[in-house]
């Protein structure tokens, strides 16, 4: 199963960093369903002060791209883009439009080292 990590961070305020919190206790069900339908198996996002670091593991025929056309074309994808923007701001190194970015593994302890 392939494994993708990626990360983004959250504008500096603590009351909009709860507010980002509290949504993603109760992701709307359309959302949830969007990942699946994208070919996301799992997903995790952990937080440490405003950063975001989301591991996700997906089929094999899952693409970036591929999601991204799902997402463009489900309203309520985009209502809730729209909502979690107001809390996320994009990191120092992205690119225009880049939010999630991806991340390059630097080391992995391998069973038996």
């Amino acid at each position: 199963m392939k494994k993708y990590c990626l990360a983004l961070d959250l504008k500096e305020d603590k009351s909009a960093i709860n507010a980002y919190d509290d949504y993603h206790k109760k992701v709307w069900p359309e959302v949830r369903e969007s990942l699946k339908d994208a070919g996301i198996l799992d997903m995790e996002i952990y937080r440490t002060g405003n950063r975001l670091f989301m591991i996700i593991k997906v089929s094999p025929d899952f693409s970036f791209q591929k999601k991204a056309a799902l997402d463009l074309a489900n309203p309520k994808v985009q209502e809730w883009e729209t909502l979690m923007s107001q809390f996320q701001k994009a990191l120092p190194w992205s690119g225009p439009g880049e939010k999630w970015i991806l991340m390059d593994r630097v080391f992995k302890l391998e069973p038996g080292e």
